[in-house]
């Protein structure tokens, strides 16, 4: 019976390191359409990512994973390609709801570290509070991995000053689309994605 190195290449499979992301980029969109899906897909358009097969992964934001803009990384990418994405998506067709989709980004000073990324949809927030929460999901989750105190008596501006000033989380930052529902009641879709490039 040969190895599983052996089998592997037998069969077709890539060595699993292969499967680390490399490089990471951020983007976000609206759209707005009678029908959801359609709405959706504007939105993925308004995001430039509509071309892409995307394949929704968990949280996580692999060491020394190189953070590049939009424009940057999409010169990495062909039209269908398969795309691990964290996507946070939100939709309405009541008129005038707010609604929001942030992606949360916690780092660790030490960049061969893994951090954190959080997904949050929601209704009612503004941009600004639904980014601050999505912040703070990745802050607190990177915060348990690396000996930090989660205190939930303590607001969000004094659990991130608290969690900065320990030197171990290098940044925090968020990604945030938001729109009001259409007057007329089309469907409104908002989305905010993370892109992992192999």
């Amino acid at each position: 019976m040969g190895t599983l190195n052996e089998s592997s290449k037998t069969i077709g499979f890539a060595n699993p390191s292969s499967y680390v992301p490399k490089i990471i980029f951020f983007t976000k969109g609206k759209g707005i359409h009678k029908d959801q899906l359609t709405s959706f897909e504007l939105a993925l358009r308004d995001a430039n990512i509509s071309d892409l097969n995307l394949v929704s992964v968990s949280s996580i934001k692999p060491p020394t994973c190189k953070i590049v803009n939009r424009e940057e990384g999409r010169r990495h990418l062909r039209p269908g390609q398969i795309v691990f994405t964290v996507m946070a998506r939100s939709s309405t067709s009541e008129p005038n709801r707010l609604i929001a989709a942030s992606i949360g980004l916690a780092r660790p000073v030490d960049d061969t570290q893994y951090g954190y990324l959080s997904e949050h949809h929601s209704t009612g927030e503004t941009a600004t509070k639904a980014g601050d929460y999505a912040e703070d999901l990745a802050m607190e989750m990177l915060a348990t991995t690396i000996g930090l105190p989660t205190d939930h008596t303590l607001t969000w501006d004094q659990r991130e000053e608290q969690w900065k000033l320990s030197g171990k989380i290098y940044k925090t930052q968020n990604f945030t689309q938001s729109a009001q529902g259409n007057k007329d009641g089309l469907w409104t879709t908002v989305i905010s994605a993370a892109i992992m490039i192999l």
